[in-house]
């Protein structure tokens, strides 16, 4: 059986670090705290689980902490979380068969990273990221602020899952250092474009992050999932800006690097709803609908459009060019992946009431 260190950097994390770090606490044989400069209950609470504490002065720059984080771990390998990271009872066995039965020769292990989900607890987006990586290899965090691990080698994609609850509120914290770093005239890397551009994004400063949306992908140097991002979201930009066309134009910038996935053809398919050219909505619905899942590995998945959203879009297409009892069926459909829904079942109601002996489930 591998042994594995733990390694976080935390600050201020005093009311979710314990429910982290006791979904782990068999699976690490040494916890490794990095802590930033709390002013809680964050460092009496990892001394709790065992761990061992290093004070950090915090710099603005994220991969400093968490190399220093790593540069502390003694175990053969390094498995690293974020204080509203946890995993669920099944994944923390599925995690203690990993440790039993990895391959020889693995350098790093890539997880599922669920990040969002609806009322009824089921997973809305994911992603995969690097999160069990040999000690020896010295992998390196890139980037002051929205990081990432550089690795290389051999690896296993895990059965693994973590959850992501944030339990914070939002802050401009990672638009302030990108700013910052901006005043300072610093070059930006396509990375960071990319990622200063989302900053802006949920900022709701449109403009400016449409900029760095075009400038990012006019350099022709990004990873192929940001690509296909920044073109929804500078899309996005474009229609709060108040400018459709524009935003139709990057909307379809998305197939210069894939074919159609089911969130561009729901967005499509939004696109001539709003138009009331209900038809050429119904084509991209039922396409969004028929396509199999984004299978992107490491990208970021939404479940939804590949499933209930495209089915209950054609239930209003339909409705709405007087085909009630198909427009019923299609919400059915998506009453089957979503049953609490509160849109499907006033939908339900509605064709009750509209097709009466007729209404079907």
């Amino acid at each position: 059986m591998i042994e594995i260190s733990l390694c976080m950097i935390v600050r201020n994390e005093e009311n979710s670090l314990s429910r982290c770090l006791a979904s782990v606490k068999a699976i690490a044989d040494e916890i490794i705290i990095v802590d930033t400069g709390s002013t809680d209950e964050t460092k009496a609470i990892a001394a709790s689980f065992g761990a061992v504490i290093y004070d950090f002065t915090w710099i603005d720059d994220f991969s400093a902490a968490r190399n220093f984080a790593f540069s502390k771990a003694t175990r053969e390998y390094i498995f690293w979380l974020d204080a509203d990271d946890y995993l669920k009872e099944e994944d923390q066995q599925r995690f203690m068969e990993l440790k039993r039965c990895l391959p020889e020769g693995i350098d790093t292990v890539n997880m599922q990273y669920n990040l969002a989900f609806d009322k009824a607890g089921n997973v809305t987006a994911s992603l995969r990221r690097n999160r069990l990586v040999r000690r020896s290899c010295n992998f390196k965090w890139i980037g002051p602020v929205h990081e990432y691990l550089e690795v290389y080698g051999p690896s296993l994609t895990s059965d693994v899952c973590i959850f992501h609850e944030k339990d914070k509120a939002f802050t401009d914290r990672n638009l302030r250092i990108y700013q910052k770093r901006a005043a300072e005239g610093e070059h930006f890397s396509p990375r960071d474009q990319f990622y200063y551009a989302n900053e802006l994004r949920d900022h709701g400063l449109y403009g400016e992050a449409g900029d760095y949306y075009e400038q990012f992908l006019s350099g022709g140097k990004g990873w192929i999932e940001d690509n296909y991002q920044a073109c929804l979201r500078l899309s996005e930009c474009r229609e709060r800006l108040g400018d459709k066309e524009a935003a139709f134009a990057a909307l379809c910038r998305t197939l210069q690097y894939d074919r159609p996935r089911p969130e561009f053809c729901c967005l499509l398919g939004a696109w001539h709803l709003e138009k009331g050219q209900l038809l050429t909505a119904v084509y991209w619905y039922e396409l969004a609908a028929g396509l199999p899942p984004d299978k992107a590995p490491m990208g970021v998945r939404n479940e939804a459009y590949s499933t209930w959203l495209p089915i209950l879009q054609l239930a209003l297409c339909y409705d709405r060019l007087g085909q009630h009892e198909k427009a019923n069926l299609y919400n059915e459909t998506a009453l089957r992946y979503h049953p609490s829904h509160p849109s499907m079942l006033f939908n339900r109601n509605y064709f009750q009431n509209l097709l009466g002996e007729r209404y079907t489930t």
